[in-house]
């Protein structure tokens, strides 16, 4: 398939209406379609302080600065959680009822047993043995191993989700705040300033798009690295970018994430493991029980899937397209267009790399990105990437660690289902991203590295495979041989955000084009005029359109002489 990706943004092509018209027109009548940082000068004014001058433009009917028990000091993040309890009393039952909380999940779908606790992905691979590090975006505090208490409720963190800014959690804390100036790692002389857990906690609200960002930016190691269409541009969105993130003020729809993502006892909609790839309803009227157990994060919940208003002929045309193709893969032209890259592809295998004087090795290209690091290998980052279309039903499958699998082929971390012939299937965009990962020679399984938090067994602090991937088995419960490879593995995501004004939606000729150039490629199971032809056909067409215009001229003919002699002879 054409994968048409650039690092910078193309040439706009300009638009023939005609072309597309023709193209569109064509379509209708055809066939149904079948962590931490050096330390820097402090801001004029701290977060804390930021917070405290900001005017409060909540509409909530409580005021939190104005509670005593908030008024602090806090010695940690559980203490305030003690505080937020004693008034919500069953939010905390509620949250660590969430996969959020539990990072555990049977997919309904498939029966798998996934989420972040036991799923492997081609970006740092897993969680275990890696805990104190990957737990900073975990909406709890203090889990660095196996021993983490699930049931306690003091360690869920409710200011990660409803903070108002000023609060962090670093990586390598477990999820912990400093509340004192810390060193981190131990002995790197990079230091983080405390957070000023009373003046956080006096600035609670709703969730705001950045305080989602926070983690789900971030996944895989940095802004915008795994997603492709998640990252911190949307904190501030144009229309351009996001129509329903971009500010109300600047043309869009004022959205958070919670707007769609929305929430009923801490209970998310919405979730890359157990997706709805079609939604064929009407909108949703929000508390209305007849549509329970629809998911309330999909486009029709809102727009119904009949959503363009338009002249009678057009209403049909684009209308008629909801049957096969994801609302999606008309309204996301490209994914992170924002300004921030995304990683394409990361390769283990080139990792451990080092100067002559041992010293790790980070090179950058030309616009500051780093394509390849020590400890983590090579990269490859790219931005306005077109994505590549598969037909998907929302069930994904999933490679997990006690598999077996085939190092001559390619393996597919997650496998999106469907086909052309599936009622729930539709032609949805995604990211495709390729990866190279270490595997286990003998066992052929795909291992987890022990590689963030500091001892004398982490890939980050001594280079050794060896070492960080027999830890890694060992905190996985998994045999480790002795012997390692690196395969070639694929994984895909899902594009969902980043939503363009309808003015930039694909254009017809985008995908009604020659197969070389069409969006869709040769993607199976679509008639697609422009792009599915037969010669012979085209030929016997133009035969009859040139015999249809042939006898119109003769009869025409016919009649003008018919008539002159009609005439004549009445004289």
């Amino acid at each position: 398939m054409n994968q048409h990706r650039h690092l910078y943004p193309p040439p706009r092509q300009r638009r023939s209406p005609w072309r597309a018209l023709a193209a569109g027109l064509a379509f209708a009548l055809a066939a149904p379609l079948a962590g931490a940082t050096a330390a820097v000068p402090a801001p004029e004014l701290s977060a804390a302080q930021a917070l405290a001058a900001a005017p409060m433009s909540s509409k909530s009917t409580a005021d939190h600065s104005k509670f005593k028990e908030l008024q602090g000091p806090f010695a940690s993040g559980s203490e305030v959680t003690k505080v937020c309890l004693s008034c919500h009393t069953e939010a905390g039952k509620q949250v660590m009822g969430t996969r959020h909380w539990t990072w555990e999940y049977t997919n309904p779908d498939t029966g798998q047993k996934l989420g972040k606790k036991t799923m492997l992905n081609s970006f740092c691979i897993g969680d275990r043995s890696n805990e104190a590090f990957c737990q900073a975006c975990h909406i709890g505090y203090g889990w660095k191993d196996k021993t983490f208490d699930f049931h306690n409720e003091s360690k869920v963190d409710c200011l990660a989700c409803h903070n108002s800014g000023g609060y962090k959690k670093p990586p390598g804390m477990a999820g912990e705040v400093p509340t004192e100036r810390t060193e981190l790692p131990p002995g790197s002389g990079k230091f983080i300033d405390p957070v000023d857990l009373a003046m956080v906690a006096q600035h609670v609200g709703k969730t705001r798009t950045a305080n989602c960002g926070t983690c789900h930016y971030n996944g895989g190691g940095g802004d915008g690295v795994k997603h492709g269409d998640l990252d911190s541009s949307l904190n501030k969105a144009s229309k351009e970018l996001d129509v329903h993130l971009a500010s109300k003020a600047g043309g869009g729809a004022g959205f958070t994430c919670a707007t769609c993502h929305q929430s009923d006892g801490h209970q998310i909609a919405g979730s890359r493991i157990s997706m709805t790839a079609s939604d064929p309803h009407g909108p949703m009227l929000r508390g209305d029980t007849v549509h329970a157990g629809r998911n309330a994060a999909t486009c029709q919940s809102c727009h119904g899937d009949k959503p363009h208003k338009q002249p009678s002929l057009s209403v049909e045309l684009l209308n008629n397209h909801t049957n096969k193709l994801a609302c999606q893969s008309c309204h996301i032209p490209e994914f992170a267009r924002g300004g921030v890259a995304t990683k394409m592809s990361w390769d283990w295998s080139t990792a451990g790399r080092l100067t002559p004087e041992g010293k790790p090795i980070q090179k950058k290209d030309e616009h500051g990105h780093v394509i390849y690091d020590s400890k983590k290998g090579d990269f490859k980052l790219a931005e306005n990437v077109v994505p590549e279309y598969l037909w998907f039903n929302g069930t994904v499958n999933y490679t997990t660690q006690d598999m077996k699998i085939d190092p001559t082929q390619v393996v597919k971390i997650n496998s999106f289902m469907g086909s052309p012939d599936d009622p729930k299937a539709r032609i949805w965009p995604v990211k495709r991203f390729q990866g190279q990962q270490p595997y286990d020679k003998v066992h052929l399984q795909l291992l987890v590295p022990h590689t963030a938090v500091p001892d004398d067994t982490a890939f980050w602090f001594n280079f050794d495979w060896n070492k960080a991937l027999q830890t890694g088995a060992t905190a996985t419960g998994q045999p480790y041989s002795g012997q390692h490879g690196f395969v070639k593995t694929e994984m895909r995501w899902p594009i969902t955000h980043m939503v363009a004004p309808s003015k930039n939606a694909v254009a017809c000729a985008s995908c009604h084009t020659g197969a070389t150039k069409s969006r869709l490629g040769s993607l199976p199971g679509v008639y697609l005029p422009a792009r599915d032809s037969q010669p012979w056909i085209d030929r016997l067409g133009w035969l009859a359109v040139v015999g249809a215009l042939g006898g119109v001229l003769v009869h025409s003919i016919a009649r003008i002489v018919t008539r002159r002699r009609s005439t004549t002879g009445g004289h």
